[in-house]
């Protein structure tokens, strides 16, 4: 052994020793039966390695070490997800350097440059992983795009279309007027943004000077109003109940409603009511049969609904240009300042309208009852516990899921319409031959395509091979545990449980570990564009894969966040130094031969036993803690061990009792008891710090020798 360890010239040699041997594919594991199985959360393809993916991955990777050491039969499933809006914008990024748009492309070379985009950068977060010491199977690499992969998601959709669960329709839906998309609820960021709250004053018909008055938080949408609306308990307004109100600048009639969706405390209790430009309005307008207005466009500005000067402004000007002509008119009673939450596109920031549109909606009311079934019955487990309330609470206030996106790169929908008629449509996995409607044209291909969550809610059994029923299915579905983030619990853990059970008929897995957000030692949001990020590879290159795994792991907890810093990745360094010198002096202190350690030896000292104790007390609290996700805690008790109990007494006991003179058979004893321990601690120690104990495992003079990463975990 060189006398310092040097991760840079270890880590890589180590690697390519396991993929030489096979260790990550189950198909090459001799003796293992019982399956085990992880799928990876799919990164964007547009994404370069986070913090949030180093703490996931080493999650992962300690979990499916620990289980391949113990004799399962182990699949660690990565892949990448297509990620349609990201990918697109990337791509759309790329080429407005160059002066063109994908629009000088057409669809079809646009696809082609996104694929040659993906070809040359989409699978570097990959290689990344392999920094870390991912143990995936490679040779099992899934990527949403993929051919089987855009069979299964269409099967996916015939399936729901055959029973009723997915219909098109038009309703208001979040719209990003930069994406030129919709856009679902949960793929919206709420920011908080100072403005103003105006009162605004509505003539009431047939009553001089009497108005009613009510708090808007945007007044450019009044020009589509369709009414304003009470609550039926708010005793203040039960009079003017089916009377009207002249609607300013537009001059329209519109009717006073009671509706039970308005709350008496919000502003003077009336609110104007605008069915193309709210949730909310919408719901009150299907409850009353409104007319929906719509008076903004899909680029986000006001369109010909609205009196001719506003036509063609964007919505802020529109905005400032009523508020200026509404206070001419005496019809604003006061501005308060205000801090609203506005909508953003989770992709590009920009300010999201709501606006009425043809879409592709899921129904969502058995499918929730679905997915909440076997979390209720404990089928399904949550780690920890609390965020079972989460899933729970939004799968029973969920709403229909608009699952189309008007974007170019993603599957589009294998729905063909008439050329002759555009409104009529067939759902089919083939182009029809021929058009059942009008019977002589060629059916065009609908435009838009799938949500991505929409596809990769499908991924825990289509990487196995759904929809046909492969070996990979039958041996590793349901997997055993799904790690992730809580800000997707709804995007894609529900939806991955509904599409399981409907579709493959079970559960996708049996336990989901939420592990915490790392945020910086302050306390705020990492983020590279705000100049917070830390790129986990620099930390790889600065300090080793191994010690930046155990300074993730060092505190992983059940806190809701991890504030990290460097001093737990520095504690990892000089940790794997520790074991390094350790060895090396355990090492020097042995004689010659190869020792056998397939049992554990007898103690001869009360040190001898002391150690041996402490041992087996160890491997009993790590396999309790792994067992139960705790896995910091094991991290921790490793630790204090190794270095406070092996190194800081028992390897000084030793030295005296290998040079006792009269007792050889004591030496001999010691010197087994060293490399016992030395050895079981490294297999311990494994599944966090994998380079290292590979590399000191190389080493030791032991009889009937494996690669640590395929040898038997203690017991």
């Amino acid at each position: 052994m060189d006398k310092q360890y040097n991760s840079k010239e270890v880590e890589d040699k180590i690697y390519k020793f396991w993929e030489k041997i096979g260790a990550f594919n189950p198909d090459k594991l001799k003796g293992a039966k019982k399956p085990y199985s992880i799928v990876i959360p799919p990164p964007n393809v547009t994404g370069n390695l986070h913090m949030g993916h180093a703490l996931n991955v080493t999650i992962q990777d300690i979990l499916i070490r620990w289980k391949r050491m113990s004799g399962f039969k182990t699949l660690w499933v990565p892949g990448t997800d297509h990620a349609g809006i990201a990918t697109q914008n990337v791509v759309e990024k790329k080429l407005k350097k160059e002066g063109k748009t994908r629009f000088d492309f057409g669809r079809e070379k646009f696809i082609e440059e996104v694929w040659k985009w993906k070809e040359e950068y989409g699978d570097k977060i990959l290689d990344q992983l392999k920094k870390l010491g991912a143990s995936c199977d490679w040779s099992r690499t899934a990527f949403t795009m993929d051919k089987n992969y855009t069979d299964a998601v269409y099967k996916s959709f015939f399936d729901y279309y055959k029973k009723g669960w997915i219909y098109r329709g038009e309703k208001v839906v979040n719209w990003c007027p930069r994406c030129k998309t919709s856009l679902s609820d949960l793929e919206l960021e709420h920011k908080d943004k100072k403005t103003n709250l105006w009162y605004l004053k509505y003539p009431i018909i047939g009553q001089s000077n009497k108005f009613m008055t009510m708090a808007t938080t945007r007044p450019e949408t009044m020009l589509g109003d369709t009414a304003v609306a009470v609550s039926p308990k708010d005793k203040r307004y039960k009079d003017l109940v089916d009377q009207k109100v002249l609607l300013p600048l537009v001059n329209r009639e519109i009717p006073i409603i009671a509706d039970n969706l308005i709350e008496v405390e919000f502003g003077t209790g009336v609110v104007k009511v605008t069915p193309a430009h709210s949730t909310v309005d919408w719901q009150i307008g299907q409850n009353h049969k409104l007319e929906v207005i719509s008076v903004i466009d899909e680029n986000g500005k006001m369109n010909k609904n609205v009196p001719k000067e506003y036509q063609g402004m964007k919505v802020d000007e529109a905005r400032q240009k009523i508020v200026e002509d509404l206070q001419k008119l005496g019809l604003i009673e006061k501005i308060e300042e205000y801090i609203h939450s506005v909508p953003k596109c989770y992709r590009c920031d920009s300010t999201i309208e709501t606006i009425p549109s043809k879409q592709w909606f899921v129904k969502m009311d058995e499918l929730a009852k679905i997915a909440i079934d076997p979390v209720k019955k404990g089928k399904i487990k949550f780690h920890p516990k609390r965020w079972e309330k989460v899933y729970l609470n939004w799968l029973n206030n969920t709403r229909d899921w608009c699952i189309s996106r008007q974007i170019w790169w993603g599957h589009r929908f294998p729905v063909w319409f008439c050329s002759s008629d555009k409104e009529k449509f067939v759902v089919s996995l083939k182009s029809p031959k021929k058009c059942p409607f009008c019977k002589k044209c060629k059916m065009k291909q609908s435009e838009d395509v799938f949500d991505t969550w929409f596809s990769s809610a499908l991924w825990p059994f289509v990487v196995l091979g759904w929809p046909k029923k492969t070996k990979d299915l039958k041996t590793f579905y349901p997997t055993n545990v799904l790690s992730t983030a809580r800000d997707i619990i709804n995007l894609w853990v529900a939806r991955m449980v509904y599409s399981g059970i409907e579709l493959e008929k079970k559960i996708p897995f049996h336990n989901i570990l939420i592990h915490a957000t790392v945020i910086t030692k302050d306390g705020k949001r990492m983020s590279k564009s705000l100049g917070t990020g830390i790129d986990p590879l620099d930390l790889v290159d600065n300090y080793g894969a191994d010690a930046t795994r155990f300074g993730l792991a060092w505190q992983i907890s059940e806190g809701q966040d991890m504030r990290f810093g460097e001093a737990d990745i520095l504690a990892g360094k000089k940790f794997c130094n520790k074991i390094w010198n350790a060895s090396r002096f355990v090492l020097g202190q042995l004689g010659k031969g190869k020792f056998d350690i397939s049992r554990k030896p007898k103690p001869i000292s009360k040190e001898d036993k002391k150690i041996l104790d402490s041992l087996n007390k160890l491997i009993d609290k790590v396999n309790k803690d792994l067992e139960k996700y705790r896995l910091g805690h094991a991290l921790q008790s490793l630790y204090h061990f190794f270095w406070h109990e092996f190194c800081d007494v028992y390897i000084e006991v030793a030295k005296k009792q290998i040079r006792e003179p009269k007792s050889k058979k004591k030496a001999d004893n010691t010197q087994l008891i060293l490399i016992y321990v030395l050895a079981t601690s490294l297999k311990l120690m494994h599944p966090w710090l994998p380079f290292v104990t590979e590399k000191i495992y190389e080493f030791l003079p032991v009889k009937n020798k494996k690669a640590l990463i395929i040898e038997s975990w203690p017991k």
